[in-house]
């Protein structure tokens, strides 16, 4: 359990009742309060660094010398792969630019050629046969020129191609040696004899409050401190709770270093709910408190003019906890670490608009939110209704948010990440940006490891977190994901920290001193003895596309004969179920049945695929006018159904209301159905592009 003490709350409380920070001017010259805790604060660190040299195993020089030697030949090793990987990519790049040619050079004109002679087919004036002409002359001239250029590269590709076979043997051969020196670099850190050492929880308080005190520096530590009781309370809490210390360190310690920050925003939080205090939401609590640190701001509607700049700590902890106790998260939630908890945490959003992403894709695309494929559950949005393109980003409205704005009007790369990792951390799910070279892309939690989203694989960008480059993010995770063993990975760091070593979190992130470096080897032994496996990047083929080419797994669903069942009540009001159609009878890729959160089932229109109207057939008991009214969730703007009724030559256009996807209903239309056998056909229409809906119901009222 992790809680601040009757005594400390105490204390908290008493002061909370006067005014805290204020003080009689000093005379010019006169020592500040914060002054003496400095120097105290100054005095315990170096005391601690002291200990903690002390208390370091001895290593014998020939050990260390050979530990050296060893990480050289692994660099020099690294660098002969590197040369080697980079001649492979040349071939690469020979391959993709023949690509290009034949797929967007030339394909891109023949598309347009077909574009500009329908569009001379179809014209009406003069003016319209010039501008299909003109299309049509310059898209010509663009499939010259890509012929061209395939030529020529198809050459340069056939010139690399022989040299094939001596670049692979020599990366093959550059891999093994690489591999050898890695194992060669762990022997010797293995005859270093740290492992009992590193293994050993003995100095994990003192480390950990070194780690917090040189962090913090004492003079700022003192400055907190000096605002009054309180404050000085606290940080005496913090520097004696030995188990919230290490929890910090893990966790990587507050933004900006802010400890005193921290630590008020997680007592606010305990004192706001008792349930902060242990489990789960303790460690929760933690992380926002770590997270918020530094000051979060708010990106509100822009209409919202008087809305709060930054976002309430404590505020952002109820609403997680009042939607985790309330079922409303990812089953995972409560497995989180504090560390992990950190990248749900972060979020720009506003409190209620986490609750709209939820209920959101709970109306709109309810399967989404449980897709059994973890990797794309919840970010999936982004592939079946985030258009590709900025377009209509000008259409973007004031009085919605900016997430509602991208559901609305799409977006490129940088919309559309930022849209998956705000349904990520809605549903309580860890997830960072991890951008690219001329490109934005997501990493997420799943139980099997952190996955690249929309983007290119590990290895190909980088993070804004400590551990920058996004291989060097995969380890960290991955080594986190052996639990308790990893604590041996953040000891090392903790002593390089005692010892003035400067902070590298990788082995792409600088060259290490002594101590960091063990805390890197030990991090990559944990991974291989895990067996950890680096997950493939999803959603390469729609990170600047509008449709993926790969099969995408159905939700299986069964009607049954309540959802396909026509009920007519005893005041003569006929509801039609979404789900009873007469056509489709199946899901298809244009039109999907899903299970509602309304109860039943509901019809989902895609915005991907060709059009496909969906047919109703009913027997009404007395002819006359009926109100035909529907509940339905709209993602974006613009759109109406077509109802052919009974095959009438003209069809009656249903507006579809914008309802940033949720549950809504269209306005009352009127109809009139014949007594017995009746035949109602729908299509969909949209203004713009093309644009997805979901239905519950149908309801015919009597006039």
């Amino acid at each position: 359990m992790r809680l601040l003490t009757i005594r400390t709350l105490s204390w908290l409380l008493a002061a909370a009742a006067s005014p805290l920070g204020s003080a009689a001017a000093l005379p010019q010259g006169a020592p500040r309060a914060e002054e003496p805790l400095a120097a105290r604060y100054a005095s315990r660190l170096a005391e601690l660094e002291r200990e903690i040299r002390a208390a370091l195993p001895r290593i014998e020089e020939p050990q260390r010398a050979a530990h050296a030697r060893a990480c050289a030949a692994e660099r020099a090793a690294e660098e002969r792969a590197k040369l080697a990987e980079a001649a492979m990519g040349e071939l690469g790049k020979a391959q993709g630019l023949v690509a290009h040619a034949r797929d967007k050079w030339i394909g891109g004109a023949d598309r347009a050629i077909a574009e500009a002679r329908a569009r001379l087919a179809s014209a009406t004036s003069d003016a319209e046969r010039r501008a299909g002409e003109q299309a049509l002359a310059k898209a010509q001239l663009d499939r010259a020129a890509g012929v061209a250029a395939l030529a020529e590269r198809e050459a340069t590709l056939r010139l690399a191609e022989q040299e094939r076979p001596r670049v692979e043997a020599e990366q093959k051969a550059a891999l093994a040696a690489l591999e050898q020196a890695r194992a060669q670099t762990l022997a010797a850190m293995q005859g270093l004899g740290l492992e009992t050492f590193l293994g050993s929880a003995a100095l994990d308080a003192r480390l950990s409050e070194l780690v917090a005190l040189k962090e913090a520096t004492p003079p700022k530590l003192a400055a907190f401190a000096s605002r009054g009781a309180a404050q000085r309370e606290l940080v005496e809490q913090m520097l004696g709770d030995r188990e919230l210390l290490v929890q910090m360190a893990v966790a990587d310690g507050p933004n900006g270093a802010d400890y005193g920050r921290a630590m008020e925003i997680y007592r606010d939080i305990q004192r706001a709910s008792a349930k902060a205090r242990e489990g789960y939401l303790q460690r929760f609590a933690l992380a926002i408190a770590l997270e918020h640190a530094v000051p979060i701001a708010l990106r509100n509607a822009e209409a919202a003019k008087d809305a709060p700049k930054h976002v309430d700590p404590v505020r952002r902890y109820l609403h997680y906890e009042a939607a985790s106790l309330g079922g409303e998260l990812d089953p995972a939630f409560e497995r989180f670490s504090v560390w992990e908890y950190r990248f749900v945490v972060y979020g720009e959003e506003p409190d209620e608009i986490l609750a709209w992403g939820r209920e959101m894709l709970r109306s709109y695309r309810p399967d989404q939110v449980v897709n059994p494929d973890q990797r794309w559950r919840y970010v999936d949005s982004v592939r079946t209704d985030i258009r590709y393109g900025s377009e209509d980003n000008v259409h973007d409205e004031p009085e919605l948010q900016f997430f509602q704005n991208i559901l609305k009007n799409g977006g490129v790369c940088g919309r559309r990440a930022f849209y998956g990792r705000f349904l990520l951390r809605a549903f309580g799910i860890p997830t960072t940006a991890r951008p690219q070279t001329g490109h934005a892309a997501l990493v997420r939690w799943t139980p099997a490891g952190w996955v690249p989203c929309l983007g290119a694989g590990w290895g190909q960008g980088w993070t804004h977190t400590r551990y920058g480059k996004d291989l060097d993010f995969l380890a960290t995770t991955q080594a986190r994901a052996c639990g308790a063993a990893y604590l041996q990975v953040k000891r090392a760091q903790w002593i390089g920290d005692a010892l003035g070593e400067p902070r590298v979190h990788g082995f792409l992130g600088g060259r290490p001193e002594f101590w960091y470096g063990i805390s890197l080897y030990v991090q990559r032994a944990l991974i291989e003895a895990a067996r950890a496996k680096t997950q493939e990047a999803i959603g390469q083929d729609i990170a600047e596309a509008n449709e993926t080419k790969e099969k995408v797994a159905q939700a299986r669903v069964t009607l049954s004969s309540v959802d396909r069942t026509v009920v007519v009540d005893e005041r003569g009001v006929i509801t039609i179920p979404a789900a009873a159609t007469v056509a489709p009878t199946a899901s298809t890729k244009k039109i999907l049945f899903l299970e509602s959160n309304l109860g039943g089932k509901q019809l989902h229109y895609n915005r991907n695929g060709e059009p496909q109207e969906f047919e109703y057939r009913l027997e009404v008991p007395a002819a006359g006018t009926y109100a035909l009214t529907a509940r339905v969730a709209t993602p974006s703007w613009q759109q109406h159904l077509l109802l052919t009724l009974n095959d009438a030559a003209t069809p009656i256009e249903i507006p579809l209301p914008f309802t940033v996807g949720l549950w809504g209903q269209t306005a009352p239309v009127e109809v009139e159905l014949v007594q017995g056998a009746n035949r109602l056909r729908f299509a969909h229409g949209s203004t713009g592009q093309p644009k997805g809906f979901s239905v519950r119901d149908f309801t015919l009222t009597p006039r």
